[in-house]
């Protein structure tokens, strides 16, 4: 497989981008049910094209990152959230997630954020790795915010400064 492009999401990545996302769905990471038909659009009104970076080889999207602000408000504008990575079954341990992360990092900078965010369930213990390895921190818990899977799993909060 050639090597991911690291590009921003266009109108035209959606279904592809549904199907991805569709497809990664797991408790591992995701605290809402899993999707039913029939199913919602991948973008909309308030998670625009624009909010996306997706890694794509060989014609195919492999993955994906959304970097929002995590309020409107203009005293919380140098801060940008992770609010959505998902990497394709196939495409792991070939440093895609890390490809995104780090894209992630350079766009919050080139938006002239000051901090990034992000939010992991407890048990992502994958997930919570690549993100220390990536220069966050542990920046509180939620102990037992969510009941996925059959049990209760805390919400970990992690940041870095830009």
């Amino acid at each position: 497989m050639p090597e991911p492009r690291i590009r921003p999401a266009e109108a035209r990545d959606e279904e592809e981008l549904a199907v991805l996302d569709r497809a990664t769905w797991s408790t591992l990471h995701a605290v809402a049910p899993r999707p039913q038909p029939p199913y919602q659009p991948f973008f909309d009104e308030r998670h625009p094209p624009d909010e996306f970076l997706v890694a794509e080889a060989g014609g195919r999207l492999l993955g994906y990152v959304r970097l929002t602000r995590p309020t409107p408000l203009a005293s919380n504008a140098h801060v940008l959230t992770v609010q959505g990575f998902a990497v394709a079954e196939e495409a792991r341990g070939r440093g895609i997630g890390r490809a995104l992360l780090r894209a992630a990092v350079a766009e919050a900078r080139d938006r002239g954020a000051r901090r990034l965010t992000l939010r992991v369930l407890g048990h992502n213990t994958p997930a919570r790795g690549l993100y220390e390895a990536e220069g966050f921190a542990v920046e509180g818990v939620l102990p037992g915010e969510f009941f996925v899977g059959g049990e209760y799993v805390d919400d970990v909060c992690m940041g870095r400064a830009l």
